[in-house]
């Protein structure tokens, strides 16, 4: 069935509700969970073009995953983390194009208008932009 499934988190309290259908779904298929999380602040966004040391937020963003990814693991799942900076969306399509997945499972939050009618979602980029099954489990309010 899926032997990675790459999991986008975003350092809120949200994230609990796609870890909570992960967790089993992963069990059962006995697969790895690759956690991501993708610092977009400007100092995230320029990291490596002007050589920048981490943000606070960074830092921050760092030590939430290794706190997840250690939870999880303490619950017997086998985990690895990535922070990555730049473009929440572009950063997890290549992400998914570079590792062996089989899963992208990820949250949405609903409409924010007038940002995605000109931009568009997160989960929508990533659903159209990758060659396997996207899991999207809206946020309850």
């Amino acid at each position: 069935m899926y032997q990675t499934i790459l999991v986008p988190v975003e350092n809120r309290e949200t994230d609990q509700t796609i870890l909570k259908h992960v967790r089993p779904l992963a069990r059962l298929s006995k697969a790895k969970l690759m956690l991501v999380h993708v610092a977009d602040g400007w100092a995230a966004r320029n990291f490596e073009q002007f050589k920048l040391q981490e943000s606070a937020e960074m830092k921050e963003d760092r030590a939430y995953l290794e706190n997840l990814e250690s939870e999880l693991r303490a619950e017997g799942f086998e985990v690895s983390s990535v922070l990555a900076m730049g473009e929440p969306a572009t950063e997890i399509i290549k992400l998914a194009r570079a590792h062996p997945v089989e899963l992208i499972a990820m949250t949405t939050h609903g409409h924010r208008f007038i940002s995605d009618l000109l931009y568009g979602s997160t989960a929508d980029k990533v659903r159209h932009n990758v060659d396997i099954p996207v899991l999207l489990l809206k946020v309850k309010r």
